[in-house]
């Protein structure tokens, strides 16, 4: 498996995530589980990995004396953390009821078509994650995307390209 130690940088070596599991390890003893620490803890480990690897979360609970099953459990229940690496830009089409009907679900095929990639999952290139929402509060712009903070109105299967396009210029521009 790659990694990523976070969703702007690029794939780090096995050899750097044991330098940042180093350094995450460094950081712990600055959250006290008694003071609501847990949270706080693994919202590092998201902004330093990029996703909580399961290493991340086994630090975790040996440094906070909290079971394994509690910390991946609060893993597993907040939608904000994830347990696999995620892309640089996280693109979520929205299935809610009014995007749905209005081609929501074309638009995801065609999504899932240009990006390569299935719901949940990540580019190989670690550039873009695909993930389905439910109502993005924009239902009169249906059907709707958003990548990362942006909404994009009205979309049409037809004009997925050029919207992935933009972001996969803004990626070789930081790059450059």
């Amino acid at each position: 498996m790659q990694t990523q130690t976070n969703p702007a940088k690029q794939t780090v070596s096995s050899e750097s995530e044991q330098e940042l599991l180093k350094n995450f390890q460094e950081l712990l003893p600055q959250f006290d589980p008694e003071k609501g620490g847990l949270i706080p803890a693994l919202q590092s480990a998201q902004n330093l990995f990029g996703y909580i690897p399961e290493e991340a979360m086994r630090l975790i609970s040996r440094s906070m004396d909290i079971p394994f099953s509690e910390v991946a459990g609060v893993v597993s229940f907040y939608s904000y953390f994830s347990t696999v690496p995620r892309g640089r830009h996280v693109v979520r089409v929205c299935l809610g009821t009014a995007c749905y009907v209005r081609g929501g679900k074309e638009v995801l095929a065609a999504m899932q078509n240009e990006l390569g990639i299935g719901i949940g999952e990540t580019t190989e290139d670690r550039q873009f994650s695909l993930e389905v929402g439910r109502c993005f509060g924009a239902c009169g712009l249906a059907p709707v995307v958003m990548i990362d903070d942006q909404v994009h109105q009205r979309v049409r299967p037809t004009s997925i390209r050029s919207i992935i396009d933009a972001y996969r210029d803004d990626i070789e521009e930081e790059v450059l």
